[in-house]
């Protein structure tokens, strides 16, 4: 059990443990700010200590000439809860205030560089106000995703009633720090048609799954193979910034993968799992072995039905290389969009100020209906046409023509006639398993592989995560449920590494996403599916709002009176999502209070909206949601 699984043969190593940056006086924490068991395999046998009884000499600063210390404030210039940004010189950090200590960590959020003075302080972290990510505030490491580094933690002290910061200037200009990882002690011992973890799929799950393995000190061979020609990169920006190159969005760089010993096999397709053997196979015909496999292939796009799909400048936006083809193609050509999902709208107010046109065609009669509700809906869907946007709604693709081997127009099933250089279809997508069919791995109705809360499958040491998944979410009394986000997929990664080193570790994060359209982005924090309601506070006309999504809960039960106890039931409509734009830190303030297993009521946040009240003893007066 732990960070090491067995091998057949013994092997003298050494141990060896890669910390990549100077600073590491905290490094040997985990997040939860306990001490992380190590378990290390030495001459065959499994060992395992904590790094307190075994320390990594080190000092906080090896060079004197990184360090900066100054004096920020008086000890009285910030209370309990608060947080301000102060300047070194050469840099800046977060000061915390929190329980009556201070804290300092990096002020930028190592992932898109949000300001996280802008965030939530709550409980001994803070939460990034753009996209959810947190990190505690006394050792820096993260603890929610999106981002796979931490913050730098620098040095406080107190003298004469003032709060001086002593800081490595290199933390300071890059606000990121990557936690202490192990190598593989035992390469050599393996053949290529061997592993002792397999990761099928190289996107956020696969690469956060890999990344925690070696942070817990697992010092095995691990594999990751993928489809795609590129190591990991960042997913989401295919559709919104569609002209980057693949280094400018690569989530690490080649070298990470080499000094870690994460091999990354590309353009590496499985097409069957023998779970009996541990064996996968590829299509090439090549076998793996394996000990532990994680299953993060993600989605596969669908695809148009009707005449002419497969013609020349029709795209599915997969890769690096579609995005910036499409992106060459639509400069002052025409573009038809097919679908208004999320990659759809994203491709539209992308290409809208380059291409001469940009139509979409949609099913629905309003974007974005079943996720964010009509009157957001309409909202987003009059700011893209305010952006020279137009819609053909409530109708389909008929039919594509081409003219000389090239997409010309596209006819819909109204009769309308778009023309067209450029079609790019976004009408959704299905779970990446079919390769899973006759494996006996437990595939639902819809393709999506089943796995518990610690995204285990119903085979013994076959793990999945990310897109392809469906999970007990928490926060809607477990039920099982399919999130396709970024967010969702790192969290997935990190418990399914976690658990086939057997730590025991449930999810219980907050799903969190956001989209960018036109300068604007619209966060979203919960999971809404099949919500009753929307209570909406703000000018959706200013596209300044925040909307709360509600559901009738399950029935409870409440017991208690002075002298004697009895039983009543009701029922209560609670807030189950939250969406915002131009309201932060609204998402992440909800978020926090979902993740702490805390209610927000309906009547709640209608109470607010109609009188601008606080309830004095609810969810939203605690939280400070004053501060609107």
């Amino acid at each position: 059990m732990g960070g090491c699984f067995s091998k057949p043969k013994p092997v003298e190593v050494k141990i060896e443990v890669v910390i990549p940056e100077k600073e590491r006086s905290k490094e040997e924490m985990s997040p939860n700010g306990k001490a992380s068991p190590l378990i290390y395999k030495v001459n065959g046998t499994a060992r395992h200590y904590h790094l307190e009884e075994h320390p990594i000499a080190s000092i906080p600063y090896h060079n004197p000439k990184d360090v900066v210390e100054a004096s920020v404030c008086h000890v009285k210039d910030l209370e309990n809860g608060q947080m301000r940004e102060v300047d070194l010189g050469c840099g800046k950090a977060l000061l915390i205030k929190e329980s009556g200590e201070f804290h300092a960590v990096g002020h930028k959020c190592p992932h898109y560089g949000a300001p996280l003075v802008k965030g939530i302080l709550s409980k001994g972290r803070v939460r990034c106000p753009w996209h959810g990510a947190c990190f505690n505030i006394s050792t820096g490491d993260i603890e929610d995703f999106p981002s796979l580094d931490s913050l730098p933690r620098f040095q406080v002290k107190i003298e004469k009633e003032k709060v001086y910061i002593r800081a490595s200037k290199q933390a300071l200009q890059t606000q990121r720090r990557t936690k202490m990882m192990a190598k593989c002690i035992s390469l050599s011992n393996y053949n290529l048609s061997s592993t002792n973890v397999l990761i099928i799929g190289a996107g956020a799950a696969g690469l956060v799954c890999a990344e925690t393995l070696r942070q817990e000190g697992f010092s095995d061979r691990i594999v990751m193979c993928t489809m795609d020609r590129h190591l990991p990169y960042d997913r989401p920006k295919l559709s919104k910034s569609m002209d980057s190159h693949p280094e400018q969005i690569a989530l690490r760089p080649k070298e990470f993968f080499c000094t870690y010993d994460i091999e990354v096999l590309t353009e590496m397709q499985v097409v069957a799992v023998d779970v009996k053997s541990k064996i996968a196979v590829f299509k090439d015909g090549f076998k793996m072995e394996y000990n532990k496999l994680l299953i993060a292939t993600g989605n596969t796009p669908k695809t148009l039905s009707c005449k002419g799909k497969e013609m020349e400048n029709v795209f599915n936006i997969r890769t690096p290389e579609d995005a910036n083809r499409v992106v060459k193609l639509a400069t002052s050509k025409n573009v038809v969009i097919v679908g208004a999902s999320f990659l759809g709208m994203e491709v539209a107010a992308y290409l809208a100020e380059r291409a001469h046109s940009v139509s979409l065609v949609e099913l629905e009669h309003v974007p974005f209906k079943k996720f964010f509700g009509e009157r957001v809906g309409r909202a987003v869907m009059k700011m893209f046409e305010n952006n020279r946007v137009k819609f053909y709604m409530q109708t389909e693709v008929s039919e594509l023509r081409e003219q000389e081997g090239k997409l010309k127009e596209v006819v819909l099933k109204s009769g309308k006639v778009l023309r067209a250089d450029v079609c790019v279809v976004g009408v959704g997508a299905v779970p990446a398993t079919g390769f899973l069919k006759q494996s006996g791995i437990n595939i639902d109705s819809k393709g999506f592989i089943v796995v518990n809360k610690m995204m285990q499958t119903n085979i013994p040491g076959v793990f999945a995560a990310g897109d392809a998944v469906t999970f007990p979410l928490a926060l809607r009394n477990n039920k099982k449920v399919n999130v396709p986000h970024w967010q969702m997929a790192h969290m997935h990664g990190r418990i399914a590494a976690l658990n086939m080193l057997a730590h025991g570790t449930e999810i219980s994060t907050v799903p969190y996403l956001w989209t960018a359209m036109f300068g604007k982005s619209i966060r979203y924090a919960g999971h809404g599916e099949g919500f009753d309601d929307v209570v909406i506070q703000g000018d959706l006309d200013e596209l300044k709002f925040v909307a709360f999504y509600t559901k009738r809960g399950s029935r409870r039960w409440r017991v208690g009176t002075r002298t004697a106890f009895h039983a009543e039931s009701w029922r209560s409509d609670e807030v189950v999502a939250v969406a915002s734009m131009n309201y932060d830190p609204i998402v992440s303030k909800v978020a926090e209070v979902l993740a702490a297993g805390r209610t927000i009521r309906k009547r709640d946040v209608e109470l607010f909206v109609r009188h601008g009240k606080y309830v004095q003893f609810g969810v939203l007066s605690v939280l400070g949601v004053r501060g609107w």
